[in-house]
């Protein structure tokens, strides 16, 4: 299977978009702009839509043109269905929005504060018609939210996020764009499948290691966004990491439960504070399996780790390709 530039990749992305906004029958007409994603909708009415949330029902306006989001999944779902929100939150320890969208699609988002900790005033003051979050960032302030627009949290992120996707659209009152989001990743998931077997590298267990500014060393296991993805690509896990858990810290002295016959790993925060220049230059990492081999990569935290969406998804599956050699 060629690999795909995120070029590519977005530009086929917004062709499924464009392809299930055209079969929507139901959803405010739009004028489409030269990259694929609405432009310019028309005035046309849409029902209010009432989203079963996590807090209970939700009465949401029709295709909510002011959005604001409160967390990098729902970042990504917003602009993988192709509405730019208004504002956003970003984790505490990012300043920039993640480099694997184009600037011309983050450009005009106001940064409203830290994820789990928005700053409110900014909040209201961007009028949204819809806040989209989970409670594990705002459900102590789901209140206040609701004060300001109508917020819909799921109950968390990470593993759950394809079913978190389709709550997303359907507040945004794009469920036809998501379902064919969904069924493109399916099917680029089932093609690298395909293609690490025909390399015979399929069976190569990958390690995936984030270092966190304040959260030490930790490995992933199946139940979390990069988990998922690597499980959909038919892809094992060493058996450290072969367990339902989103994720787990490990001592310096634990290393070995790091190792995989492909390491992959990222680094949240200031490098020097999170333990990653000091756990990268040490005998234990060295040590390594893969290390030695020469195959432990650094990836981009911001995709890996926050890019929870079939946006991010499908460049997962790209690169995974890549590191495999297949």
């Amino acid at each position: 299977m060629p690999r795909i530039s995120r070029r590519t990749l977005l530009a086929g992305l917004g062709g499924a978009a464009l392809a299930a906004a055209t079969g929507c029958t139901d959803r405010r007409p739009s004028v489409v702009a030269s990259d694929g994603f609405n432009a310019s909708p028309s005035t046309t009415p849409v029902p209010p839509v009432t989203v079963n949330a996590a807090t209970g029902p939700v009465v949401v306006p029709g295709a909510p043109m002011r959005v604001v989001v409160l967390d990098t999944d729902v970042l990504d779902s917003a602009l993988t269905l192709g509405i730019t929100p208004v504002g956003a939150a970003l984790p505490a320890r990012e300043n920039r929005y993640p480099e694997y969208w184009p600037a011309s699609r983050t450009a005009g988002i106001r940064l409203v504060g830290p994820a789990g900790s928005p700053d409110l005033p900014t909040v209201r003051a961007l009028r949204p018609d819809l806040i989209l979050s989970n409670q594990t960032r705002d459900g102590d302030r789901y209140e206040q939210l609701r004060e300001i627009a109508p917020t819909v949290l799921t109950q968390t992120t990470g593993a759950p996020w394809k079913a978190n996707v389709q709550l997303h659209a359907q507040a945004l009152s794009r469920e036809a764009a998501a379902a064919a989001f969904a069924g493109a990743y399916q099917k680029h998931a089932g093609q690298v499948a395909q293609a690490l077997a025909a390399a015979k590298v399929s069976g190569r267990k990958v390690s995936l290691v984030r270092f966190v500014e304040g959260g030490g060393i930790r490995v992933f296991g199946r139940q979390s966004f990069p988990g998922t993805v690597l499980t959909d690509a038919q892809v094992g896990r060493p058996d450290a990491q072969n367990v339902d858990q989103s994720d787990f810290e490990i001592p310096p002295d634990q290393l070995a439960r790091a190792d995989g016959d492909l390491l992959l790993y990222a680094t949240y925060g200031d490098p020097g504070l999170s333990g990653a220049d000091a756990t990268l230059a040490s005998p234990a990492w060295q040590a390594l399996g893969a290390v030695r081999g020469h195959r432990a990569f650094p990836v981009d935290d911001q995709l890996w780790f926050q890019g929870i969406g079939y946006t991010g998804a499908n460049y997962l599956l790209d690169e995974l390709q890549r590191f495999l050699g297949a």
